[in-house]
């Protein structure tokens, strides 16, 4: 199980993240792109994956993570249930995610471990 507060500091962690609203979501982006969204109402993170990626994280646990049933979904969002999901597996995740969005230098340097 991760909370809002666990999302929220996970996602502000890395480099030169901002959270701003996003209609009725809260949205983390980073460079002014989404990486993330948190869907209070529904206890849903929503984040941006590689198809690659995408399919790898929801092979596991399907119910728990699985893309947008839409064209969002082919473009690489994916849902994830955070009341059920594993903290290790979303931290994993949500890395994924920013390193995707995320500027090469920026990516660069959390996929390395520097910050």
């Amino acid at each position: 199980m991760v909370s809002i507060t666990t999302f929220r500091k996970l996602a502000l962690s890395f480099p030169e993240v901002t959270e701003e609203p996003h209609f009725e979501k809260t949205s983390f982006r980073v460079k002014k792109k989404i990486f993330a969204t948190y869907d209070a109402q529904k206890k849903r993170a929503c984040l941006k994956l590689s198809a690659i990626d995408q399919h790898v994280f929801s092979t596991g646990a399907k119910a728990i993570i699985f893309p947008v049933d839409n064209k969002w979904g082919k473009q690489g969002w994916t849902l994830i249930e955070i009341d059920n999901v594993d903290s290790d597996l979303f931290f994993d995740a949500l890395t994924t995610a920013y390193c995707e969005v995320a500027p090469k230098k920026l990516s660069d340097g959390i996929r390395s471990g520097r910050q």
